[in-house]
């Protein structure tokens, strides 16, 4: 595993397990917990995917089983749009996240959507980190545009930005971007969540036989050697060590700019600019 130093001098893994889309509880704890085992040691959740519990009680279990220790992890949670109206609601929401997690800090919370007060939002947050209730505060889903606003008007500059980036999306201005302020870029659907036939892609798959790697280890290290952070997510053991054995192969310059050429330069999963989703997501309700 490689790390990725954040600006507030603590250290990342550059792949993690993701737990969206999982929200039976025991699916979800189960997974969680063999993750683990095979390694992986940052775990991203959020309050939006409603299974907070069911990762604390699988990282209680492996800790207690002796599997790894709470300081060896590094655990990511979100603060959804319902709770970014205003600082304080923010900064509880950051409590009842602790609350259903079991534990008494996390070591990154991230605004999730650019919606809402998210300024107020990220005051809230950041009396969270000061009070140690996390060890870094960050963003998902801010475009270049409303990062640079936002960094230029904050006290305390993001430790991470979590987008949308892969091979058809490769969003190179937001990485330079996110360079310029010393920001970590992490990957949200690093396999496209499946489309583009990324699995079968003759190109990936060329180059994955060379290494004797899979298409998906292709483009998961292809993110990784440009300094991103990762976070694929199976709910199958023999995936999920797939997906972690990609630190023995480096893929040269040229490799990495045919990868980088399948840019569509949009996302074809989700459209953050249409005006029916920003209301739907500001209508989405995860408590009363």
């Amino acid at each position: 595993m490689k790390y990725a130093t954040l600006n507030t001098g603590a250290t990342m893994p550059l792949e993690g397990f993701g737990v969206f889309q999982i929200p039976d509880a025991a699916e979800c704890e189960r997974v969680v917990y063999d993750a683990i085992r095979t390694g992986y040691r940052l775990l991203d959740t959020a309050a939006a995917y409603m299974n907070e519990e069911a990762l604390g009680k699988a990282v209680k279990r492996a800790i207690g089983d002796g599997l790894v220790t709470r300081e060896e992890l590094f655990i990511t949670t979100k603060v959804w749009v319902q709770d970014q109206k205003n600082e304080e609601t923010a900064y509880q929401a950051v409590k009842t996240s602790l609350a259903k997690l079991d534990m008494e800090y996390v070591d990154l919370v991230l605004l999730h959507q650019a919606l809402g007060d998210y300024f107020a939002a990220y005051r809230g947050i950041t009396r969270a980190y000061r009070e140690g209730l996390t060890k870094a505060v960050g963003v998902s889903n801010f475009y270049p545009f409303v990062l640079a606003n936002f960094c230029e008007n904050v006290d305390v500059i993001p430790a991470v930005n979590q987008i949308e980036l892969h091979p058809f999306f490769s969003q190179e201005d937001a990485l330079a971007l996110m360079k310029e302020y010393g920001i970590q870029p992490q990957a949200w659907g690093p396999l496209a969540e499946g489309k583009h036939g990324i699995f079968t892609d003759p190109l990936l798959v060329g180059i994955g036989r060379k290494y004797g790697k899979s298409a998906a280890q292709v483009v998961l290290r292809w993110n990784t050697q440009r300094g991103v952070s990762i976070l694929p997510k199976s709910t199958h053991m023999e995936r999920m060590e797939q997906n972690i054995d990609i630190w023995d192969f480096e893929l040269t310059e040229d490799e990495m700019k045919q990868i980088g050429e399948k840019d569509l330069g949009h996302s074809e999963i989700i459209n953050h600019f249409d005006p029916g989703l920003v209301r739907a997501l500001n209508g989405m309700k995860i408590h009363e």
